[in-house]
């Protein structure tokens, strides 16, 4: 089918991203989010984003000006109904995000497509709980969205092939790369990346070498342009511990089991850059490791 306008649920840095990206294309794009704030917030962060994009010459002026006229904002749910493709990017809980659904049902147009941006949840399960598990997919987006070029495309069990081409082409419009991963826990990416994370937390648990250290032997041992600690403040220690718990208890193999540190971590309210704190403290000019 033909996409033309598409709704974002949840206006966080994914969902912001992911909203650029689609009127930077040429679609039609509502954001919606329960917190007026948040929508606010996310429109700065798109015209941030875009002006900086003009300063490096990566875009135009004129284009710029098209992408921002692209984008509209909502707090009511109901009004992404009528939308051609909805993506769901909200926090990465299974239970809200099947509550969003849920709430979105009865306003769908019939031939309404949904997605998710899930980075590990099962697609199948999600899928079963709407009214249209065929046209169901999961559509995950790398941060952050403008730069990243990887779009993982994961279809549920019940994805009809229409479906699955229409999202193929939708994500070759945005002038991304698309890689088809099975619905299983954490998909391609975060199977491999958020385990890595994990264990230079435990690295760093048992005393094996400090923050700075790891980080250090990572980027100039591995060539890594992000240290394993650096990168997940950068993801958000709360979401890498959801993926890490998701593959625990889906996979049932202790390989998976999240580090403690990690888990302390999170209870502290240490989640990375987005808090201010986590492996490292960003409250000053330059992060100093916490450890």
């Amino acid at each position: 089918m033909n996409i033309r306008s598409v709704g974002i649920i949840g206006a966080g840095q994914m969902g912001a991203g992911i909203a650029q990206v689609f009127a930077a294309s040429g679609y039609d794009v509502l954001m919606n989010d329960i917190s007026g704030d948040a929508l606010t917030q996310a429109r700065t962060r798109i015209e941030t984003g875009t002006a900086r994009m003009v300063q490096k010459e990566k875009m135009s002026d004129a284009d710029r000006d098209r992408t921002l006229s692209k984008l509209d904002s909502t707090t009511d749910l109901a009004a992404l109904g009528p939308c051609d493709l909805i993506i769901e990017a909200a926090t990465e809980n299974e239970e809200t995000k099947q509550k969003i659904f849920k709430g979105l049902e009865p306003s769908l147009a019939e031939h309404s497509l949904l997605a998710s941006n899930t980075s590990s949840i099962s697609i199948t399960r999600m899928a079963s709980q709407t009214d249209r598990p065929e046209c169901f997919m999961g559509l995950h987006f790398m941060n952050p969205v403008p730069v990243m070029k990887l779009v993982e495309l994961i279809r549920g069990i019940a994805t009809s092939a229409e479906t699955f081409e229409t999202m193929k082409t939708v994500v070759a419009s945005l002038g991304k790369i698309s890689a088809n991963a099975e619905d299983y826990p954490a998909f391609i990416v975060n199977r491999v990346l958020i385990p890595m994370i994990n264990e230079a937390c435990y690295t760093l648990y048992e005393g094996v070498g400090n923050v700075a250290s790891i980080d250090a032997a990572l980027k100039l041992g591995a060539n890594h342009p992000m240290g394993p600690l650096e990168l997940g403040d950068f993801i958000g220690l709360d979401t890498c511990l959801s993926i890490m718990n998701v593959m625990h208890h889906g996979l049932a193999d202790s390989k998976y089991r999240p580090c403690p540190l990690l888990v302390k971590y999170v209870e502290a309210g240490w989640l990375g850059r987005k808090s201010g704190r986590g492996f490292y403290d960003y409250r000053g000019e330059t992060p100093i490791p916490t450890r």
